[in-house]
């Protein structure tokens, strides 16, 4: 249904005025968090709020010496905001889809330009893959979240999840990883042939591959690592 008078689209669109969880799903791609104490969100996430919300960035050495660190190489300062307060806040990325997960002390593996909120009680660390750094401009960066807590992460479109096994690697293309569980530790794998720097190559030249057991979220869309667009 494409035609709707005002008070229909209303009905249809409208916010859930009901009490909900920290962590809400208003749409597939708007996050609603209940807030009465702090959250940490990816900054310029915000849309929507309602009642008394402060929001600041993430201050230098809010986590110590080793994260600021971390922060520093990717050239992104401050790539989190702190909101701080009670009401209603609405996060989205993009349009892209938002998944929500409830860790019960398991970690995992977020894409740092992926992450889009978590709850302040889950420990986080920026890992940088080295391997990576002198093939993509800027390297590539993730967040491992472990504890107890929701966390909410976005995806171009549908995620898919595969199983990585036992003798049965999974290879996937890094612009198009999400997130994997916190166990994993991938390789790269490179294919760079005299095809590919006169650009004749398959575009496929940088390959993550997992191996052991565990599980990578992958999304139908390739995400572009250049200078001025590096994750986290």
């Amino acid at each position: 249904m494409g035609n709707y008078t005002i008070d229909e689209f209303i009905q249809q669109t409208k916010q859930d005025e009901q009490e909900n969880d920290y962590f809400e799903l208003e749409t597939p791609r708007i996050l609603e968090v209940n807030l009465s104490d702090m959250v940490w969100a990816k900054a310029g996430s915000m849309i929507s709020y309602t009642g008394q919300i402060k929001f600041e960035r993430e201050r230098l050495l809010e986590h110590g010496v080793g994260v600021m660190f971390k922060k520093a190489m990717t050239g992104e300062g401050a790539s989190l905001m702190k909101a701080t307060g009670r009401g209603r806040l609405y996060l989205a990325d993009q349009g892209k889809k938002i998944t929500i997960f409830e860790l019960n002390g398991e970690s995992i593996t977020v894409n740092g330009n992926d992450l889009l909120a978590f709850e302040p009680g889950i420990e986080w660390e920026i890992k940088m893959m080295r391997k990576v750094a002198g093939m993509m401009a800027g390297g590539l960066f993730n967040v491992t979240l472990k504890g107890k807590g929701r966390v909410a992460i976005t995806s171009h479109y549908e995620p898919l999840t595969l199983l990585v096994k036992p003798g049965e690697p999974v290879i996937t293309d890094p612009g198009a990883t999400v997130a994997w569980s916190g166990n994993l530790t991938p390789e790269f794998r490179t294919d760079i042939s005299i095809r590919t720097f006169l650009g004749r190559g398959s575009g496929e030249s940088i390959q993550m591959e997992f191996t052991g057991e565990g599980f990578v979220i992958v999304q139908p869309f390739e995400e572009k690592y250049t200078a001025t667009n590096i994750p986290m």
